[in-house]
């Protein structure tokens, strides 16, 4: 018997047992924008009291008093969320190193969604108090609507690249992975520390909410078949 058959049925067996290379695929990477408007409904403020004086004890009173007094007119909106911040106390040196004076810094922090309370308060503490910071921003419910919102589009857009290229190719697509980044820009004035001046009457703080742009950003890779 020739020994031919079973060579060649040995042949047909090690052929069958050998790993079949993967098909290789086409994967293209893709990415897509949108953005969505998010109006400043929030605001928050931080007010200050500071003094000087000659020992840790007077400014603790007047600047303490000051505070107090504020959290007393405060309590008339009841919108407005209060915080006490920060107290600094430190000395202040002569040129020849000894302490002549000391100067207490403590503040109160603000926040609200009802921008014309806290503008007609903001505009009573200035009397008395300095504006260290004011940002305009929007709530957390306004940003993840607003997030939610671009989100959709961003996706909608990916789809509608992803289709037009395999179209162009005349494939389908599927994907393969995808990403999702969120970020936020503020189109909105902000009232900086180096305005930080009291005034002397009651009028309320002059405040434009603005806009701002919630961007959403979608990468991924889709795979052609």
């Amino acid at each position: 018997m020739s020994p031919l058959p079973y060579l060649t049925r040995t042949l047909i067996w090690i052929a069958l047992l050998l790993p079949v290379p993967a098909l290789s695929e086409t994967v293209i990477t893709l990415s897509s924008e949108a953005s969505r408007p998010a109006v400043n409904d929030l605001v928050r403020s931080t007010v200050s009291a500071e003094a000087m004086g000659t020992t840790p004890g007077e400014l603790s009173k007047q600047v303490n008093g000051l505070i107090a007094d504020a959290l007393k007119t405060a309590k008339a909106y009841p919108s407005i969320k209060t915080q006490n911040g920060g107290i600094n106390t430190y000395p202040i040196y002569s040129k020849g190193g000894t302490i002549e004076s000391w100067r207490m810094r403590s503040e109160l922090s603000l926040e609200s969604g009802d921008t014309a309370a806290l503008s007609e308060l903001l505009g009573k503490l200035q009397t008395s108090l300095g504006v260290s910071s004011l940002v305009l921003l929007p709530s957390p419910e306004t940003r993840k609507k607003a997030e939610d919102e671009a989100i959709l589009d961003a996706i909608t857009a990916f789809k509608a690249r992803a289709k037009v290229i395999a179209d162009a190719l005349g494939k389908t697509y599927s994907i393969k992975q995808l990403s999702v980044n969120t970020s936020g820009r503020s189109v909105q004035p902000m009232f900086r520390a180096a305005a930080n001046a009291m005034v002397s009457d009651s009028a309320p703080m002059p405040l434009e909410a603005g806009v701002s742009q919630i961007n959403v950003n979608v990468t991924g890779e889709i795979k052609l078949q």
